[in-house]
């Protein structure tokens, strides 16, 4: 049989598909059985990489305060080089960034991988409250109980990578969060039973993973910072922005932030930038920079002219008179910039020209399925708060510093899911409080101004604005961390809820090492007048450097 010319070219390109054909499917056999199998090439390091620090925790609702000073923070490399990461003394206080993100420090380091970490604590310190049982000597005052350590040994201090961490590129983020359950054991009750030697510890227990921050932050994560108080030093030149004076936990603390605006800057309680001056107090939310700065996205003043600032926990709330006792998470200004002494004792009357106002941080309060409010009749024990006041004078039984200004701000609960239902755009989560939480504990005292009807519960509200940052669904039993503002809505609790996380044991998991790591502290009692002549009892366990 005769081929022609182009059924022989036709044939040919067959025979020549076929061994095509044949030669792709022996190498794609080879790399399956992995002979042929490639390595990526190993990342290309070279220079320098500027590194945002920033803190926060993971905390059940047991503590109102742990203050911590970070003396250096050490990375070793693969290759065992090490790089100081902090040095000198950064006190900063974990409580009230649980969940959340505060920028510490930015510093330059060395590209590479890093595979463990140390750090070196000084003085730390945390406090609990509680109120007094029937069959102590003090029913119904409240306790209030800080452990503290003059300085922290090195072998309890431990700083964990869940896996390398690899500094690259341009900037990038590094999370130090505190695990709080596993960094204090203390008595269950708080103070010490039958009186006495408390035994405790303080073995601070970090988290240090990598994060990539975005302009456009959206959520702590990738560098979303919310609820970030301070004091403006100075003004640029510019007028573009301003530095930050950093509220701190006490007047030691010096850390600053440079804050810049743009067109999409919200202002609440100012016309706009140039309205800010030198002194005012600010609450703001932004996002951080790549060379450590915070793009502004909401800053907010709720009282020009105050001199002060406390903000922390509702604790005593007094029924015959418009007294009240804050307890001082944060504190700044003309006054708390100094050794405090016998000053600064967080106890405030309030009057008719006091202005009370809500965090303007969420914008959806006006369209919750509630008429929510924060009013001298409706502030309730537990809340969240901040107070602004002119001079702080010591007490000695005379008057209370007058509060100019009390805003309601968020707060971080620890909570069991018990059931939900839809309330028009809302879903409403009732959840369960541990009995510890400040709600329940501080509903039994005498004397209080407004009574709750289920201390123990809080009706949570999440819409379509709430970041949800959980990686368990929201089922009933399940415990998560619920960011928001707190109501109290004539004796039910109700949360406008900004952000959602994974929730923290009720019960601390260094509870049951709590005698192995036990160490007897020094104790000083002062009993002082508190609001309407209840008696706190201040009790501070130390162990000496």
């Amino acid at each position: 049989m005769k081929l022609s010319a182009s059924s022989s070219c036709s044939h040919f390109l067959s025979y020549l598909s076929l061994v095509s054909l044949l030669a792709f499917a022996l190498a794609t056999i080879g790399c399956g059985s992995g002979g042929g199998a490639k390595t990526p090439p190993p990342p290309q390091f070279s220079g320098n990489t500027n590194v945002t620090v920033v803190a926060s925790s993971t905390a059940n609702d047991q503590l109102s305060q742990f203050d911590l000073q970070i003396q250096t923070l050490t990375l070793t490399g693969q290759s065992g080089n090490t790089v100081n990461v902090l040095s000198g003394s950064w006190e900063t206080e974990f409580m009230h960034v649980n969940g959340l993100v505060q920028p510490i420090a930015t510093v330059s380091i060395p590209q590479g991988i890093y595979t463990a970490a140390t750090a070196v604590i000084g003085g730390a310190s945390f406090t609990c409250e509680t109120v007094m049982p029937a069959d102590s000597d003090t029913p119904g005052n409240l306790d209030e109980s800080t452990y503290a350590y003059g300085y922290t040994p090195n072998s309890q201090v431990a700083v964990n990578l869940p896996s390398p961490v690899t500094i690259t590129g341009d900037s990038m983020g590094l999370v130090v969060n505190l695990q709080v359950s596993q960094s204090a054991s203390f008595p269950s009750t708080c103070y010490p039973p039958n009186g006495g030697i408390a035994s405790f510890s303080i073995t601070p227990t970090f988290n240090l993973t990598p994060a990539t921050f975005t302009t456009q932050a959206t959520s702590p994560a990738n560098g979303k910072v919310t609820e970030l108080e301070g004091q403006v030093s100075a003004l640029a030149s510019a007028g573009s922005g301003f530095t930050l004076a950093v509220s701190g936990p006490d007047y030691t603390f010096d850390q600053t932030l440079t804050v810049a605006a743009n067109g999409n800057t919200v202002y609440q309680g100012l016309s706009n930038l140039s309205a800010l001056q030198v002194g005012t107090f600010v609450d703001m939310d932004g996002a951080l920079q790549a060379d450590g700065s915070v793009l502004a996205t909401r800053i907010a003043s709720y009282d020009q002219s105050a001199l002060n600032v406390m903000i922390g926990p509702l604790l005593q709330l007094a029924a015959s008179a418009p007294d009240f006792y804050s307890f001082p998470s944060e504190q700044q200004g003309q006054t708390y910039s100094q050794p405090l002494g016998s000053q600064g004792l967080g106890i405030y009357s309030y009057s008719d020209t006091t202005s009370f106002q809500i965090s303007g941080q969420m914008s959806n309060v006006n369209s919750l399925p509630f008429a929510a409010s924060f009013t001298s009749g409706n502030m309730v024990t537990g809340q969240n708060v901040a107070v602004f006041s002119g001079p702080i004078t010591a007490y000695y039984g005379g008057e209370y510093n007058a509060a100019t200004t009390i805003a309601l701000m968020p707060q971080t609960i620890d909570a069991t899911l018990v059931g939900s239902a839809t309330s028009g755009s809302f879903t409403d989560y009732t959840v369960s409080l541990a009995s510890y939480d400040l709600f329940p504990t501080l509903a039994v005292q005498p004397g209080q101004t407004t009574v709750l009807s289920k201390p123990g519960e809080v009706e949570v509200y999440i819409d379509n604005n709430t970041q949800m940052l959980n990686t368990q669904s929201l089922t009933s039993g399940g415990t998560f961390r619920f960011y928001g503002l707190v109501f109290n809505d004539n004796g039910t609790l109700r949360m406008d809820c900004a952000q959602v996380n994974d929730g923290v044991a009720f019960t601390p998991p260094s509870s049951s090492n709590s005698q192995r790591l036990a160490r007897p502290g020094d104790v000083q009692t002062v009993r002082r007048p508190g609001v309407a002549g209840l008696q706190p009892t201040f009790r501070t366990f130390t162990r000496p450097e």
